[in-house]
């Protein structure tokens, strides 16, 4: 099992920035990958990047690319998603995921296994 827990959400002002972060615990050796969602207010879950655990290479949805930056410190088994130049169109809860098992891609939530209980991210115009 791994637990997730997600922190860093709150209010910015478009232009503004936030620091997500997701704590790992559990069997973190287990893991293959670990992603970032979003679900906004009606709409589906979407992918917004991923960092594979073994060789450090990431992947990004288009809207956030050049914005936003997954990033992983081994000591703590916590992944980051830094969002800069955040946009109203941000605005949404954010979840982080665990995939155990190796996949030819990361962005379909239908990969990952465990999931963090998701924070709001508010992006104010």
């Amino acid at each position: 099992q791994v637990q997730l827990v997600e922190s860093g959400g709150g209010l910015v002002q478009a232009g503004g920035s936030l620091r997500l972060s997701c704590a790992a615990s559990g069997r973190t050796f287990s893991m293959a990958a670990m992603g970032w969602f979003r679900q906004a207010p009606g709409k589906e879950r979407e992918f917004v990047a991923d960092y594979i655990w073994n060789g450090g290479n990431t992947d990004y949805a288009d809207s956030v690319k050049g914005r936003f930056t997954i990033s992983r410190d081994n000591a703590k088994n916590t992944v980051y998603l830094q969002m800069n130049s955040l946009k109203p169109e941000d605005t949404a809860v954010y979840s982080c995921a665990a995939a155990r098992w190796a996949r030819d891609s990361y962005r379909y939530p239908n990969n990952y296994g465990y999931w963090g209980q998701g924070t709001q991210v508010t992006v104010s115009s």
